[in-house]
């Protein structure tokens, strides 16, 4: 039996993403709404009422997708609701992508509100149809045999927001929880774009951020959102596409901001560098060097996205003693990365896998190393190992 052929996914999210919208869009790439409605019903242990029809937004359409049950659906608790997903006849994969969503979506909660995992009672985010656009999205990237997915950047409304517990920033606090890791833009668009389901469906499906790579595109999908834009569709595009051979490694321009302190507190350096990451800094490295007057100093070093350029300055400006930074606009070649979970002796690891004209390689990730040995009760070291077999052993004879 020949391997699947890859298939990957790019979601241009230019109204941003919802689950709603994203469900609308593998709908439209082909998803079969009779099956899709089956698989649903079942998991929800309840009969699911799924409609979908073609809106138009600003002179493109897409598909809408709604959903009604004849019985009034509770909000869940976490517990609750992975206790559903454990029944649920779909398969492994699909049911451990659901699981993930929902364990990220109940961190965040638990961090925000101070509460346990296990005590975390979801509103809006426990309902049916949150459930249902996670337990979709996981079905459909599954059904459709899609093996990889990107995103583009991801707008920011603005306003406020209503929610269970009252009115909040837009976006929601959860939402920017979740997305971190992935470059947003402001615009002047109101109300929610990226909403917490949104979010996390592309955080659960692993995409990956960068201009649309490199594939022959077979088909093209357009989920429709609820709310009409002013001036603006609110659709999410999803292509499909066969990947093609490219140059080796990502080209994108980059900016380095540089500049050399003889004169500061080092134990300021700490909150610096966390500014710089916040302020969207993708690495900040510290050097020791010899400056004027035989004074030893430190090179201060940032890599950033062009866009992040002024709130870097302004960081480095104002937290920093230096007088003076010079900015360099450089290309920068970057290895295609991605996380993959394997199984191993003591159970699944997430780990990175880093590709190179063609040629890949499997790396560690340290945090989930960490946890894993924790969680086992075993060395570290033998975590690492099984990654890397050329880490030597301990001779016990």
């Amino acid at each position: 039996m020949g391997k699947q052929p890859e298939l990957w996914a790019y979601f241009d999210c230019f109204a941003g993403v919802s689950g709603d919208m994203t469900l609308g869009a593998l709908i439209d790439l082909g998803l079969d709404v009779r099956e899709l409605r089956e698989v649903l019903s079942l998991t929800a242990q309840t009969d699911i009422e799924l409609t979908t029809r073609r809106l138009e937004k600003n002179h493109l359409t897409g598909v809408k997708v709604e959903f009604a049950s004849d019985f009034p659906q509770p909000t869940r608790s976490y517990a609750e609701i992975c206790a559903l997903l454990n029944q649920a006849p779909v398969s492994d994969g699909v049911r451990q992508r659901s699981l993930k969503m929902f364990r990220m979506l109940g961190e965040v909660e638990a961090r925000i509100h101070g509460q346990p995992l296990e005590q975390v009672h979801f509103h809006e985010l426990g309902g049916l149809d949150t459930i249902l656009d996670v337990v979709g999205a996981a079905w459909g990237v599954e059904k459709l045999g899609i093996t990889r997915v990107f995103c583009s950047s991801l707008p920011m409304g603005w306003g406020m927001i209503a929610s269970a517990h009252g009115r909040l920033p837009n976006p929601a606090p959860a939402t920017m929880e979740l997305l971190k890791g992935l470059p947003l833009y402001g615009t002047d668009l109101p109300g929610e774009l990226v909403t917490p389901t949104g979010a996390v469906i592309l955080k659960g499906l692993e995409a990956r951020y960068e201009p649309c790579p490199a594939m022959r595109l077979t088909q093209v999908g357009y989920g429709a959102g609820s709310r009409d834009l002013p001036g603006h569709p609110n659709l999410l595009r999803i292509y499909l596409g066969e990947p093609l051979a490219a140059a080796p490694g990502l080209r994108e321009t980059v900016s380095v901001l540089e500049t050399h302190i003889d004169d500061m507190n080092p134990e300021l350096y700490e909150p610096l560098m966390a500014g710089l990451f916040a302020a969207g800094a993708l690495d900040v490295a510290l050097a020791p060097i010899q400056m004027k007057k035989n004074r030893p100093g430190v090179r201060l070093t940032v890599i950033a996205p062009p866009a992040a350029r002024e709130s870097l300055l302004e960081r480095l400006f104002l937290d920093s003693t230096t007088l003076g930074v010079r900015v360099m606009e450089v290309e920068r070649v970057a290895a295609r990365r991605w996380p993959e979970t394997v199984d191993t002796p003591y159970g699944p690891l997430e780990v990175k896998v880093m590709e190179y004209g063609g040629q890949r390689r499997v790396m560690p990730e340290y945090e989930a190393c960490r946890r894993l040995a924790e969680e086992r009760g075993i060395s570290l070291l033998e975590v690492y190992r099984f990654i890397n077999p050329q880490i030597p052993q301990i001779n016990t004879d």
